[in-house]
């Protein structure tokens, strides 16, 4: 009886290794997240080095890419 019953409940390793999981998944969209944000703001700082013509061709001003560069990390 006892036997069967200890197949029912999790074992102390299997609720261990049931929360690693779990950080270990949230810790990855923490970091794909951040990455993100990083990702964005390396490109929208490239948006400043180009010339006026390079804005033209991608359809943005200098004001509008000035603008977009200014956005705080965290906004889209």
């Amino acid at each position: 009886m006892a036997l069967e019953l200890s197949g029912i409940f999790e074992t102390p390793r299997d609720i261990v290794r049931s929360k690693l999981r779990g950080m270990a998944r949230w810790s990855l969209r923490l970091l794909m997240t951040i990455e993100h944000h990083l990702e964005k703001r390396c490109s929208r700082r490239t948006l400043l080095e180009l010339t006026d013509d390079e804005l033209c061709d991608v359809g943005l001003t200098r004001a509008q890419a000035r603008a977009t560069t200014s956005k705080s990390w965290f906004l889209s």
